[in-house]
């Protein structure tokens, strides 16, 4: 059953989280460790990061500058499998441009067909940390959309060189996409940021995962101009406890997650990460109870460092 068959047939608001691949060298018990405090809750399905490989600048004996190529999380295919398997949840991995040639998203589509993994999030990917844009991977995808149109065509039995598969898969992928509340960093308006999320569900998503934030009515406008828009798949809300002092500056930054001033300036009075871990929870409850009684579809919560967290909020709303 596909992912927003779930969500639409779930009698209460549906329960998501998403994890990190552990970085490399680590256990498979890392992951366990981030899933198995949040089975209490059901989870629809469980979202799983992919991390492109990037330069960074290393410093050689002899002083010279050079770039090197490092990939700190693999693994995202391998581990939606050991998931899905061990836990008979469903996974769904996501599927990025940046840092990804076309070839390189095949392969990995057709691993992810032989292991019965079909739902995806399809989404552009972070640019690199030495690029001032974002740069694609050869000949890879510029944008999501174009992404989607592959995959599309996959599903439909055709490969990247031409060539057609002896059956079309089974069962196609379907796949969510991404949407920005506060609007994404390279868009011009929100206006345009809308046009081409309409343009992206056009092509085939079949529900919007948003990005993180703080503010209830940011979520609350983004869906009426959706909706406005003629956007009518479901738009799932994505929650991030705040567990530590740092995140007052460095989400909004990285993100463009605005901090209401309320909740920032409680944080502010925090001396120590474990007063702001208890201030995050707290501020995060209270979103997912309001969210829950304007009858969201399904809470997606983003687990990076808050695992605890989101168990404590969890229990408190579900």
């Amino acid at each position: 059953m596909k992912i927003i068959d779930l969500i639409n047939q779930s009698k209460k608001t549906a329960f998501s989280f998403e994890l990190l691949p552990p970085l490399k060298g680590n256990s498979i018990d890392k992951v366990y460790n981030g899933i198995d405090p949040l089975l209490q809750f059901e989870p629809t399905y469980i979202n799983i990061t992919t991390h492109h490989s990037e330069f960074v600048q290393r410093t050689l004996d002899t002083g010279e500058v050079v770039k090197q190529n490092i990939r700190k999380r693999p693994g995202t295919v391998s581990i939606a499998s050991v998931i899905q398997h061990k836990y008979n949840i469903p996974t769904v991995p996501h599927v990025i441009c940046a840092g990804f040639s076309k070839s390189d998203t095949e392969y990995a589509l057709v691993d992810l067909q032989l292991l019965g993994i079909t739902d995806l999030l399809v989404l552009q990917g972070d640019k690199g940390k030495l690029e001032p844009n974002y740069i694609p991977e050869g000949e890879g995808h510029n944008y999501a959309i174009e992404l989607q149109k592959q995959i599309n065509q996959f599903n439909e039995g055709a490969f990247i060189d031409g060539s057609t598969m002896a059956d079309k898969p089974v069962t196609p992928f379907s796949y969510g996409v991404a949407g920005y509340p506060e609007k994404h960093a390279d868009a011009i308006s929100m206006d345009m940021d809308i046009y081409y999320l309409k343009e992206k569900v056009k092509a085939g998503a079949d529900y919007i995962v948003t990005q993180m934030f703080f503010d209830n009515q940011k979520y609350f406008d983004f869906v009426s101009r959706c909706r406005a828009e003629g956007i009518t798949v479901p738009i799932i809300p994505g929650i991030k406890p705040v567990v530590l002092m740092n995140q007052l500056t460095v989400l909004p930054k990285i993100f463009g997650s605005s901090i209401p001033e309320p909740f920032a300036n409680e944080l502010a009075k925090c001396k120590t990460d474990e007063a702001a871990n208890e201030v995050g929870t707290a501020w995060c409850i209270e979103q997912c109870k309001e969210l829950i009684a304007q009858q969201v579809p399904s809470l997606h919560f983003y687990t990076f460092m808050a695992t605890d967290s989101v168990a404590k909020v969890a229990n408190a709303v579900y």
